[in-house]
């Protein structure tokens, strides 16, 4: 079932390098790690010249795709003009991504600092939310994935990705809305299984009054999990019920990943009091944001300071980009492509008994692959057979699942349904080829 891929001698020396130079946690996909040298729009290039199509976009990271000429120029110009300032500095750059950030943010949230990264968004949500509290602990959820530091890695509940020793004080974790794996499936009972443990975690695993309830609106490192309708709503009531902020974390789905909203939790109509925000916010300049109530932000008086954070090359890189998700309506580009993508993986559902399900929203969409469905076992040797098989079609595809037994797909939201279409093609034929 597994395949085999050739490395071309240039890709095998700079895997060699990698291996000599760089921390063995840097550890790239396949069994033969793919090198890659270039790319424009949804394709990329390998170091050898040869061509992939590209539906991953960096870990839903690449919104507009590789190269995107606005964003070039954009950073091109500032590039000319000033490079680094830090935050000691007023810059027209950073206030202008505030501004433009703030005019799609739901309802009161307004206020923002801006980081480097998804991890530190999360570390400032956090430390926000306690300092407007006065309360400490966190309720985050199981299978989540917040990032790398000491804080966000024990936020983190998967083991694989947690920094071993004993975890931080104050963390604790709720049952991931798993509907696929509940006990109690997908109906209308399964938000009553899911709050009921939230309540229960609080009460007996906190000393019930937490500071924030911590959640991705769609788990993108756990498989793509979209928790039941109602959930959010009704999760939000039970933190606030005991003093603690919601923080809605949108790095993997916001900005219009998740179809016809700027951010996935506007589906369920639910207002955070804070947010988190990374990957496409930029189309792949470093940049994390944490949008608060200005209530919340003001609370945070003391000196703090992030000295790449709001650097003007990745404002300009950002305001770039969300004048063109703007101008380009990606929400509703999202949504239409998005219903194209569902459509052509729940035909391979159909075919193939190993795909248990089929899940996401928008251009941020799963597959569960399993032994069978009656068991619903997780089968992490056909899902890496099945990666291995896509990049045979010279497709690239992502993995997720605590058993790595999930496909990811999160495409450039400029996708094209042409371009799309091809990319389901070439996922078929993966399948073929994993289905030995």
């Amino acid at each position: 079932m597994q395949t085999a891929f050739e490395m071309e001698p240039r890709a095998r020396a700079l895997t060699a390098d990698q291996k000599d130079y760089l921390f063995p946690w840097v550890r790239p996909y396949y069994s033969e790690p793919l090198a890659l040298s270039s790319g424009e729009g949804v394709w990329v290039r390998d170091v050898e010249g040869d061509e992939y199509l590209d539906l991953f976009a960096g870990i839903l990271t690449t919104s507009l795709g590789h190269c995107h000429p606005a964003v070039l120029d954009a950073v091109g110009t500032q590039m000319g003009k000033l490079g680094h300032t830090s935050a000691l500095y007023v810059t027209e750059g950073q206030i202008e991504a505030a501004r433009s950030l703030a005019e799609i943010t739901p309802g009161a949230l307004r206020s923002t600092c801006f980081t480097n990264s998804g991890t530190e968004a999360v570390e400032s949500a956090i430390a926000a939310a306690r300092l407007y509290t006065g309360q400490h602990e966190i309720v985050a959820l199981r299978l989540a994935y917040s990032g790398r530091s000491t804080l966000t890695s024990h936020m983190t509940a998967q083991g694989a990705w947690r920094l071993p020793g004993g975890g931080v004080d104050g963390v604790v974790h709720a049952r991931s809305p798993y509907s696929y794996r509940s006990p109690v499936g997908g109906g209308p009972e399964a938000t009553s299984f899911f709050i009921d443990d939230l309540v229960e975690v609080i009460e007996t695993t906190t000393g019930g009054k937490p500071a924030a309830f911590f959640a991705e609106t769609i788990q993108g490192v756990a498989g793509v999990i979209v928790p039941p309708p109602d959930y959010f709503q009704q999760a939000a009531e039970v933190i606030r019920s005991y003093g603690g902020l919601f923080i809605s974390d949108e790095v993997q789905a916001g900005f219009g990943r998740s179809g016809e909203q700027w951010f996935a939790i506007q589906h369920w109509g639910v207002e955070p009091d804070l947010m988190v925000m990374a990957k496409g916010i930029a189309n792949g300049y470093p940049v994390g944001a944490t949008v608060a109530r200005p209530e919340i932000a003001e609370t945070w008086q003391g000196p703090s300071i992030s000295t790449y954070g709001g650097n003007p090359i990745s404002m300009a890189a950002m305001r770039a980009t969300l004048d063109v998700m703007k101008s380009e309506n990606v929400p509703s580009r999202a949504a239409e492509r998005g219903a194209q993508l569902r459509a052509g993986l729940e035909a391979l559902r159909s075919s193939y008994g190993w795909i248990g399900d089929v899940r996401g929203m928008g251009l941020m969409q799963g597959i569960e692959i399993v032994t069978d469905r009656e068991s619903k076992t997780p089968d992490g040797d056909r899902t890496g057979a099945l990666l291995e098989a896509a990049r045979e079609e010279r497709l690239l595809i992502g993995r997720g699942g605590l058993n790595g037994h999930v496909i990811r797909i999160g495409p450039s939201l400029l996708i094209t349904e042409d371009e799309l279409a091809e990319g389901v093609r070439r996922l078929q034929s993966a399948c073929r080829r994993a289905d030995g």
